[in-house]
């Protein structure tokens, strides 16, 4: 197939990705309208980074008028946070980070090490102490309904209360697209205007935007091993056991977060249209792939956002 016949196909899912466009782009008029202080939950991973240019269109010629905060882990991949800071500064967004290591320095949360210690489960306490402190009363977040059975659950407005926590037995109606943002004091909403995308739609759109991405969303050689059947990166966070072997091996990644459990998966994709392929291909979720937090129970993401998670 030659590339131009690949871009007719392409054109093809114009239509359908503007009709996602513009619901976000109301989501996100609609929210702001509504409440005081909104803020943009920013990973500098392909969904947030498809969001907030959904942000910039909805108020386009005007500034976003809203923060950006990221919930630093302090282990990261170092391509992604130097897109995260060159993105944000050259679009003139001001960047707030909410800082894990400073939450364990003062004794709000408690780190646990070994092979199988993360500290993407502490992220929620510092996501909460963040909005809390800064009296943000909502947050947008790039999360889909396609990514994990607990995200399907979850309504385009997520309402939490004045503890930050989501009961899922208790979520407002959203008939015709209609949102109701009204809060009490001390609550706060959590808002997923992706939630009717698929990953297949992000990819398509970053490709008809044209938008930039870190470079490790395409093939590149890095040195991993392999961890209860996920490829994890060897870094000064990660490194394999005595009973693990690292090896240099030709990966991508399909989401990104904390490096500790996020995995990689084996490509040769080394361009836009290679991943669309992939994914089209795919029959495991991103999450079911590549995120080892979500193994921990079947339940893992749900209890997570019942304690005030994304």
């Amino acid at each position: 197939m030659t590339a131009a016949t690949e871009r007719v196909v392409d054109v093809t899912h114009v239509d359908e990705l503007r009709a996602l466009e513009a619901e976000s782009v109301h989501i996100i008029r609609e929210v702001v309208a509504e409440l005081e202080r909104p803020v943009l939950l920013f990973s500098a991973g392909k969904d947030s980074i498809v969001l907030l240019r959904l942000a910039e269109k909805a108020f386009r010629p005007s500034p976003v008028p809203f923060p950006v905060m990221h919930v630093d882990t302090g282990h990261n991949f170092p391509e992604v946070i130097e897109f995260r800071d060159r993105r944000l500064a050259e679009a003139g967004h001001r960047l707030v980070v909410a800082s894990v290591q400073e939450s364990i320095d003062s004794g709000r949360v408690r780190e646990i090490g070994g092979p199988s210690g993360s500290r993407n489960r502490l992220q929620t306490r510092t996501l909460l102490d963040a909005l809390e402190a800064n009296k943000f009363d909502a947050a947008f977040g790039g999360a889909r309904r396609d990514e994990e059975r607990a995200r399907a659950k979850e309504r385009v407005l997520s309402f939490r209360d004045e503890f930050g926590q989501w009961d899922p037995r208790a979520q407002r109606p959203e008939p015709w697209s209609l949102y109701n943002g009204r809060i009490k004091r001390g609550e706060q909403v959590r808002v997923f205007p992706l939630s009717n995308w698929t990953e297949l739609d992000i990819w398509r759109y970053i490709e008809l935007e044209q938008l930039e991405l870190p470079s490790i969303y395409f093939a590149h050689e890095r040195e991993v091993f392999e961890r209860d059947g996920i490829l994890l990166a060897t870094s000064e966070h990660t490194s394999p056991t005595e009973h693990e072997q690292a090896r240099v091996e030709t990966v991508r990644y399909r989401t990104v977060g904390d490096l500790t459990i996020t995995g990689a998966v084996r490509s040769q994709a080394t361009d836009i249209a290679g991943v669309i392929r992939e994914i089209s291909a795919a029959t495991v979720s991103e999450r079911g792939e590549t995120r080892a937090d979500d193994r921990t129970s079947s339940a893992a993401m749900e209890d997570r956002k019942r304690e005030g998670y994304f």
